[in-house]
């Protein structure tokens, strides 16, 4: 199915209001390296992955796409939506909360498809959650990004980040501020699942295409950090069947 290329509706009062405050804060607390911005596709609608590293990094994601004159739309966690100052923005610009192993999910997921198919640009941790590997490498990835990729035949383009972990740390509710912290975003080529697409949305096509855009992801991270990423990526479910009774921070 190929997805609908027309343009999405232009932003409303809530998201120039978002920019117009967090914004300036943003300017004053990071140093920007962005590359590769060029390959975000200028209109029509698309997926966005990137990694998790920290609760701020749905904003410094916005700046990117914003800079790149796109309006972004995540599908995200709900509990991001109860993080304070974060949570009240993405409510107030039309973001899609996921409310995981509920009926809701396919709720997001459906307005998800439906935004895509609308020219809107969806940004997606495939990975569910802030990673919870040791080196905050890239975990397994969740299904949801290939599901709606295989189902809309929309562009996927992955983008390696690294550094808002340093404004605030994974599951604090500390920043560090000053001095101002460099936010480096890497985007890459959109990932190829042209012959998935083909095939429909079986689970064996999904499970491939998941594999596929965590691939593209974890190679974007280790460009941007320098280094090698683990050979086999840190699994959360099997850490949780291994550790019943450890308690992980929400």
């Amino acid at each position: 199915m190929s997805v609908v290329r027309k343009h999405a509706r232009p932003p409303g009062g809530a998201w120039r209001f978002a920019v117009a405050v967090v914004k300036p804060a943003l300017l004053a607390t990071t140093r920007r390296d962005w590359r590769g911005g060029e390959r975000i596709p200028a209109e029509g609608g698309c997926l966005l992955v990137l990694n998790h590293i920290s609760h701020v990094d749905p904003l410094t994601a916005a700046h990117l796409v914003h800079d790149h004159g796109r309006v972004p739309r995540y599908l995200a966690k709900s509990g991001l939506f109860r993080v304070r100052f974060v949570g009240r923005i993405m409510r107030a610009t039309g973001q899609i909360p996921v409310e995981r192993l509920s009926r809701e999910a396919v709720g997001a997921y459906a307005a998800a498809v439906r935004a895509v198919e609308q020219g809107e640009v969806v940004v997606v941790y495939p990975e569910g959650t802030i990673t919870r590997d040791p080196g905050l490498w890239p975990m397994t990835g969740k299904t949801g990004a290939a599901r709606i990729a295989l189902a809309t035949g929309c562009p996927v383009v992955p983008v390696g980040q690294w550094g808002a972990q340093e404004i605030l740390a994974p599951y604090s509710h500390r920043p560090h501020l000053v001095p101002r912290k460099r936010v480096t975003m890497l985007v890459g080529e959109p990932v190829d699942l042209a012959d998935l697409v083909a095939q429909g949305a079986t689970p064996e096509a999904v499970a491939r295409a998941t594999e596929r855009i965590m691939d593209a992801l974890t190679h974007l991270v280790e460009e941007v950090r320098g280094e090698r990423a683990p050979d086999v990526r840190f699994d959360l479910r099997r850490a949780r069947a291994d550790h019943p009774h450890r308690k992980d921070s929400a």
